[in-house]
């Protein structure tokens, strides 16, 4: 069975306090690669980058000093339309969820936030988890920080054996 992870499509990161034009730009093609998904039959997978109150105190709150993502906030929420009944929402605490070896996977396909941080992140530790198996990544259905960085994590995840599509 194949596997989409959806990767922080939240709020905050679309066009709340870290949001940019290009993560608004992918919102309806995830949509899309969402409805594919569950019309198709796959396993879908949301992650949702999830903070408390005392982020600014965190270490990644003193890397980067911008409230996001505060559990139980309007920016917490995964985007209104997204959401697919029947998928998985794991809260993960920092940009790479490490509890990837509970899930048996056999093909895997990425979209969401950050390319460049929580994006990459994930993909690489699911190809160290799972070398054996195709992870890829949508090219289209993903945005970073910024279109160079964005750039240079497909870069850097192709290096490392994950596909790379509609690039």
């Amino acid at each position: 069975m194949k596997t989409l992870i959806v990767i922080d499509m939240q709020n905050d990161f679309i066009d709340g306090s870290l949001g940019t034009a290009e993560a608004v730009a992918i919102v309806d093609k995830v949509k899309a690669k969402i409805e594919a998904a569950a019309a198709a039959g796959d396993q879908i997978i949301f992650t949702r980058d999830t903070h408390q109150e005392n982020y600014m105190e965190t270490n990644e709150g003193k890397h980067l000093p911008v409230v996001h993502c505060i559990e139980g906030t309007p920016g917490w929420e995964i985007r209104d339309g997204l959401y697919v009944e029947g998928a998985d929402i794991i809260n993960k605490p920092s940009f790479g969820y490490t509890g990837w070896s509970d899930y048996d996977f056999e093909e895997i396909e990425l979209v969401g936030l950050c390319t460049d941080i929580c994006v990459a992140s994930n993909a690489l530790i699911l190809k160290a988890l799972f070398p054996e198996i195709k992870i890829a990544v949508d090219a289209s259905c993903c945005a970073g920080v910024t279109v160079e960085s964005h750039e240079a994590a497909l870069k850097t995840m192709a290096m490392c054996q994950i596909e790379i599509e509609n690039q």
